[in-house]
């Protein structure tokens, strides 16, 4: 009975996702099609349509596993100890530092390294 139940849940979703689909679909066709309407007109009704469609897969069983993901993305990011903002400065000004001292070593062998193929060149 189970594998009946979650066959006939799979066939449902794959509907869904064709009418997730043509949604989008529809609403890319539809904004050339009336590409000579007002833009703001356009672009509320392609993030209304849109919202349909996120709506839609939501209510598969991939759109849930992909909501209680981002769920538990964002318990992770609140438990994140972000640093100062000291700490941010004075991280900055050390990579600024670096790639500067970086800079002008390569710089120096760069021209080492040109001085010495002009040598050769000219001999």
């Amino acid at each position: 009975m189970n594998a009946q139940v979650s066959s006939s849940n799979s066939a449902f979703d794959w509907f869904k996702w064709i009418v997730v689909i043509a949604l989008v679909a529809g609403t890319v066709y539809g904004n050339f099609y009336f590409a000579d309407q007002s833009l703001i007109v356009r672009v509320v009704v392609v993030l209304i349509v849109l919202a349909i469609a996120l709506g839609v897969a939501a209510t598969t069983v991939k759109g849930r596993s992909v909501n209680r993901l981002r769920k538990d993305a964002w318990v992770e990011v609140r438990k994140v100890v972000w640093p100062t903002r000291q700490e941010t400065v004075q991280t900055t000004m050390v990579v600024i530092g670096f790639v500067l001292i970086v800079a002008l070593i390569l710089w120096g062998v760069d021209t080492l390294l040109g001085l010495g193929v002009k040598a050769i060149v000219e001999r």
